[in-house]
């Protein structure tokens, strides 16, 4: 017991300085990018600094599976420099058991990762969205999905229109049951339109059975308005943009996901992005430990015995494809080319197997 209390804390102290030193980098980087975008928009560098703190950790979640291997690289380097594997081999303990307190703590990261550090990502993305939006005022599209339907925002530098629909097709461009109301540039209510259908082609919305009334400067909106069967409303939005503006699911806490997943297919949309994200979260803990066991795979023999160098080069070639397979199950995962579910797991399952099995053919059990 005193032995994986000792591994364990060794663990989590390497893991601990890896992780800074990475997310320190991680920030220096995200800083430079956020002064070469804004810096001919009189944002000061207080702001960028704000932005970049907003901005890293967000994109540094991503790699933390890869921050795993690495920090699994170095606590098993150093410990066999220092010949306590080899003490630990002579007190009979076995590759496997050495290993328990290590994986355990990595699995632990994992849960903490996904049940924490998840939703403090998705919020702080979040702000870092809205304030670039402050920042560049260009009037994009927002879209949200609420208990009442779906709402829309188109907007240019001159007016704002906000789209309410009671449903959608899978990718938002057919809605039933809408509502256009445009709005000029001081707020001031511009004109309304109900229609029974209105479609998205490229250059604007084609509605069916509408009905307008004009808003502004009008005493009997009512009396002044007018009925058309078909009518063309101007938009720049596309079929991409309406999509890009659920948002990356990783912007969602992983909380919110289930609810927000029945709104998404309550309105008619598709949500198996965010299905597919949901359980590769869930799967993380999983992960971290098959990154582990493949670190320790390569270098748990004594330096002195083996080929330091090329087992290390292994072990990040090897850590590097385990992490781009599960990113192209996810891919694949999205595109519905594959089950949810064996997108998900089968890639760290999988891994936890190579792994597991390169360690006893190495290590003799």
């Amino acid at each position: 017991m005193i032995l994986h209390r000792y591994f364990a804390y060794r663990f989590l102290k390497t893991f601990g300085a890896v992780f800074l030193i990475f997310l320190g980098l991680s920030i220096l980087f995200d800083l430079a990018d956020q002064v070469r975008r804004f810096a001919g928009d009189g944002v000061s560098f207080g702001q960028m600094l704000q932005l970049s703190l907003l901005s890293a950790p967000v994109s540094y979640y991503r790699i933390l599976p890869i921050i795993m291997l690495i920090a699994t690289l170095t606590l098993l380097l150093s410990l066999s420099r220092s010949s306590e594997l080899v003490v630990a081999r002579a007190a009979g303990r076995s590759a496997l058991r050495a290993l328990a307190a290590p994986a355990l703590m990595a699995f632990l990261i994992g849960v903490i990762t996904v049940a924490v550090l998840n939703p403090l990502t998705a919020a702080m993305s979040k702000e870092y969205e809205q304030r670039v939006n402050d920042i560049d005022d260009d009037g994009s599209s927002v879209l949200s999905i609420s208990d009442e339907g779906l709402w829309l925002r188109q907007g240019t530098a001159d007016s704002q229109t906000v789209i309410r629909a009671l449903s959608s097709n899978l990718d938002g461009t057919t809605l039933e049951g809408v509502t256009f109301i445009s709005f000029a540039r001081d707020g001031e209510p511009v004109r309304r339109i109900e229609a029974a259908t209105a479609t998205l082609t490229e250059g604007g919305w084609n509605l069916v059975d509408a009905k307008a009334w004009p808003l502004s400067r009008t005493p009997n909106p009512e009396q002044a308005a007018r009925v058309y069967e078909e009518l063309r409303i101007p938009s720049d939005l596309t079929r991409e943009g309406i999509r890009d503006s659920f948002g990356t699911p990783s912007a969602i806490p992983i909380w919110d996901l289930p609810a927000f997943i029945e709104q998404l297919e309550r309105a008619g949309f598709s949500a198996r992005r965010h299905l597919v994200w949901f359980h590769i979260e869930l799967a993380l803990p999983a992960f971290m430990v098959a990154m582990l066991l493949v670190a320790a795979g390569f270098t748990m023999r004594h330096t002195r015995v083996s080929r330091t160098d090329l087992m290390v080069l292994y072990a990040v070639m090897l850590g590097f494809g385990l992490y781009f397979i599960r990113n192209f199950a996810q891919i694949l995962g999205e595109n519905g080319q594959m089950p949810v579910l064996l997108a998900a797991w089968a890639p760290p399952l999988g891994a936890i197997g190579l792994a597991l099995g390169l360690l006893l053919h190495l290590e003799d059990g």
